[in-house]
């Protein structure tokens, strides 16, 4: 393979790992600000992988969170209100799986958190249970306050409001009142 073809190569897929690493931090700094709304900046523990995954499932598909939401379009704030383009689109898609919603990079989101000492597990009897450490506080506070987050930063705070409530509970809501977002074959796209 001649050098000039080579380089292209490597060009192209370190310009594939970099979009990679970069989504990855975004799902990061979201799952950080929804953690750090639900235990309102203190040091106790996130508890339930499945009450993670449904919450972050309504953020990323405010369509679904509206009609969960006890006034729907009304429970809205001016700050938190989708646009038409985001009712149109989802920022990124989930997959149905056994529970409903998932995302299979919860795994590696929460470990990275984890390797940046930026939450830390807790141990229990069963299931995740999950703290945010004092850098991971300090930077969700950062990243909720800055502009392109904001909006990320209030609806979670909107979902902290309306469905602070078991993942199980999460769970049969969608099932009840979501439907189209669980009445899928396994593995596909939402």
């Amino acid at each position: 393979m001649s050098e000039p073809i080579r380089a292209k190569i490597e060009e192209a897929a370190a310009q594939a790992q970099a979009a990679t690493r970069n989504e990855m931090e975004y799902h990061q700094a979201r799952v950080l600000i929804l953690i750090n709304s639900f235990v309102r900046g203190q040091n106790k523990p996130f508890s339930g992988l499945t009450k993670l995954a449904k919450l972050d499932f309504l953020l990323r598909y405010p369509n679904f969170m509206e009609r969960l939401l006890p006034n729907g379009q009304e429970s809205w704030s001016e700050e938190t209100r989708p646009t038409s383009m985001e009712r149109q689109a989802v920022e990124s898609r989930m997959i149905r799986y056994k529970y409903g919603p998932w995302d299979d990079r919860y795994y590696p989101i929460l470990g990275a958190l984890v390797g940046r000492r930026l939450a830390e597990y807790v141990p229990r009897s069963s299931g995740l249970a999950i703290r945010l450490t004092v850098d991971g506080r300090r930077l969700a506070r950062a990243l909720a306050a800055a502009p392109e987050w904001e909006i990320v930063a209030a609806r979670a705070e909107l979902l902290r409001e309306h469905f602070n409530i078991s993942g199980n509970r999460l769970k049969d809501m969608i099932y009840t009142y979501l439907p189209d977002a669980v009445d899928r074959p396994w593995r596909s796209e939402i």
